[in-house]
């Protein structure tokens, strides 16, 4: 792996204007396709598997019956998006559209843990070790079959009473609806971060983030 092929967040961003049916995730770029039939969807997936394979290089993909969910990222580069990533994307897509199927991407989106702590290092071997995760490098717990959501510890010296809380990602473009929908279910929400992130607080004070790539 050449260094030179990790893409910073401006090179993703660039990309991307190229790529309408992809969303910058974190340490991922991700997409999701409907197809008509089912079997409309199998053979998108065996498509994908082809380029793939092609080259040598092997995205996440999630059949849900007649909806397709791809995620791509560079495990030898640390989990980060590189130019393979976005020539997989590219021609994925191209064999999408060939195939007559479109492209969702309200439908893209990635849910992590986090946690609030004063000692990460007194308690993320603990969650390592319950859940089968392993550590990143960036001290971040993550499932080895990129299946589970990540897990990642907030370090605070005044942790919340409720230590744990989600943070729901989805693209920019389409987080004003999520938004608009909390305002109508009358969830407290803190602008403060925003585009980035919004807290979102129910009516029992537990807490949620609605984060985006946006201004990251």
């Amino acid at each position: 792996m050449n260094n030179q092929d990790v893409l910073d967040k401006q090179q993703i961003s660039d990309y991307l204007k190229d790529l309408p049916h992809w969303r910058e995730v974190p340490g991922a770029i991700a997409a999701v396709f409907h197809a008509k039939t089912s079997a409309m969807a199998i053979e998108l997936v065996n498509e994908i598997a082809s380029a793939a394979e092609l080259d040598q290089h092997h995205p996440d993909v999630d059949w849900r019956y007649n909806k397709v969910f791809v995620t791509s990222t560079s495990h030898d580069a640390g989990g980060q998006v590189t130019t393979r990533d976005i020539a997989l994307a590219a021609k994925i897509s191209e064999r999408a559209e060939a195939l007559g199927v479109a492209a969702h991407t309200e439908l893209i989106g990635v849910v992590e843990i986090a946690i609030d702590t004063d000692d990460q290092e007194a308690i993320s071997s603990q969650w390592a070790a319950g859940l089968g995760y392993k550590i990143a490098s960036d001290g971040s717990l993550v499932d080895p079959n990129h299946r589970l959501p990540a897990i990642w510890f907030q370090h605070t010296t005044t942790p919340n009473p409720n230590r744990l809380h989600l943070d729901i990602w989805g693209a920019y473009s389409d987080s004003q609806k999520i938004l608009d929908e909390l305002q109508k279910q009358q969830a407290e929400l803190d602008h403060e971060s925003a585009p980035s992130f919004v807290v979102a607080t129910d009516r029992q004070g537990n807490r949620f983030c609605i984060c985006t790539e946006k201004d990251r």
